[in-house]
């Protein structure tokens, strides 16, 4: 279903009022008039509704009740009928669908244009005679609550749309064939709509509960988080105008598929959007979109050797700590190592357009692999813009423009430092950035850089373009945190 199409997946923000609150789901679905007719259409095909236009009993239909079961005329029409070797639909085709809000606003009318020529075979002439027959079938989808309370979509009222049916002759004809041709159009006129209740409207009915069972499982299909999942269920339908809304519910799952949070109908906001132009959406409730962020981004713990994979860094670390403490330098041994750890839930900002996760990342700095007390631990405020889209039938997040806008010093055990950063990014774009460490007491830089750094592959963890810690670091954490 999401193949062709743009996905907008909105994940609504409003105040929750808890004091008489509706109840809202956690997700909802909503397909516009484009799926429907293009998802009944391909059903439609499949149920082979062609086939069954052309195999339409035309023959045996006009002499059940000839002349509107008059017997005086039904026996001059049988005679008549006589004449007729075969009667039979040569060619059929369905045209485009139609799907709009039925008449008293609580379901949608599809519409379904037929177009069929049959072919009339008869002594009197040599030619087959050729009958153009133009109807439409319709029928109403709206939801149906059970006894016991479960709402579902059901398709009824299937029959020929009223003064749709147009019958007529595709070529001229002798005088001869004229009286029996335009008998057998007037026969056509009562028995082509009984036709199409009894053997097209079943076929109706078969494709629509197909599409709508089709539709079911591609809301359960599950979304991979990791090892985790989040996976959609049905609750009930609703019918606005000319969408069809499903409500659903949600929950997430372990790697060994036990349920670890269920959503429920709840009193938090969500606002479904108009469709517009876009064919359907998925609208997801924002504690739903925080849980699958946080089963997506866990907390994590990166440990690296410096001299062993940075080693142009770990020298020119050296030299700085140096500059600010000559015996915290001394200390620094080949097995210095960084440790970056997330412990936070991720956070999840919303805005109309656009979504971006940010999260807390600690970079601990620690003179050999044997050291309990890091010299120094930063506070790293990253973030990254969240992009939801459709791979095949399934949906996916990405994170792009991984950015930080602040690195704070949260404990020094070497001295008193300030580090400040006037743009921090990576992703398609970025920009040459400067980054200044300075000490507090005298103010002296001791390490100003410009470092593009843009375009790195998401598996790096060797490179050597940075000549600041935390700038390379913070990086190196986000991609390797979300690759």
């Amino acid at each position: 279903m999401a193949g062709p199409f743009t996905v907008t997946l909105l994940c609504a923000l409003l105040t929750a009022t808890l004091a008489g609150a509706t109840l809202n789901p956690p997700a909802v679905l909503s397909l516009g008039r484009e799926i429907i007719r293009e998802r009944l259409t391909q059903e439609l095909n499949d149920h082979d509704a062609i086939a069954i236009l052309q195999q339409l009993p035309l023959l045996s239909a006009i002499r059940e009740k000839p002349a509107g079961g008059i017997p005086v005329l039904g026996n001059v029409v049988n005679s008549i009928l006589k004449h007729i070797i075969w009667l039979k639909v040569t060619s059929a085709n369905i045209l485009q669908l139609h799907v709009e809000p039925s008449d008293e606003g609580q379901g949608l009318t599809v519409k379904i244009p037929l177009d069929m020529v049959a072919g009339l075979n008869t002594p009197l002439v040599k030619t087959i005679v050729e009958i153009h027959m133009e109807t439409e079938a319709q029928a109403i989808i709206h939801v149906n609550t059970s006894e016991r309370g479960d709402a579902h979509l059901v398709i009824s009222d299937c029959s020929n749309s009223p003064g749709s049916l147009r019958v007529s002759l595709l070529q001229k004809l002798s005088f001869l064939v004229n009286p029996l041709a335009n008998t057998v159009m007037g026969l056509l006129v009562p028995a082509l709509p009984e036709l199409v209740k009894t053997q097209l409207c079943p076929v109706i009915k078969a494709a629509f509960e197909d599409m709508q069972a089709d539709l079911l499982q591609l809301v359960r299909a599950p979304v991979s988080l990791g090892s985790d999942r989040l996976q959609f269920d049905f609750l009930s339908p609703a019918i606005k105008g000319n969408v069809i809304q499903l409500e659903l519910g949600a929950k997430l799952l372990d790697s060994n598929g036990d349920v670890t949070k269920q959503f429920n109908k709840s009193a938090v906001s969500l606002t479904v959007p108009y469709l517009d132009s876009t064919p359907f959406s998925l609208t997801v409730r924002q504690d739903v979109v925080n849980a699958a962020v946080a089963a997506l981004l866990p907390p994590e713990e990166l440990v690296v050797l410096l001299d062993y994979v940075l080693p142009e860094l770990a020298r020119r670390l050296k030299s700085t700590i140096q500059m600010i403490s000559e015996q915290a330098a001394n200390q620094l041994g080949p097995t210095q190592l960084v440790k970056i750890l997330t412990q936070e839930t991720p956070e999840l900002l919303l805005e109309e357009g656009s979504a971006k996760v940010a999260q807390l990342i600690v970079l601990e700095v620690f003179a050999t692999n044997e050291a309990h007390r890091p010299f120094f631990t930063l506070g790293i405020e990253a973030s990254s813009e969240a992009q939801f889209y459709t791979k095949g039938d399934r949906l996916m997040l990405n994170f792009n423009e991984i950015s930080s806008d602040r690195i704070h010093l949260m404990n020094s055990g070497i001295g008193l430092f300030n580090v400040s950063i006037n743009r921090l990014s990576l992703g398609h774009g970025g920009q040459p950035r400067t980054v200044h460490l300075k000490k507090r007491d005298t103010d002296q830089e001791l390490l100003g850089t410009r470092s593009p750094l843009v375009g790195w592959p998401a598996s790096t963890l060797t490179a050597t373009k940075s000549n600041l810690l935390a700038l390379v670091f913070a990086e190196h954490l986000l991609y390797a945190g979300h690759s």
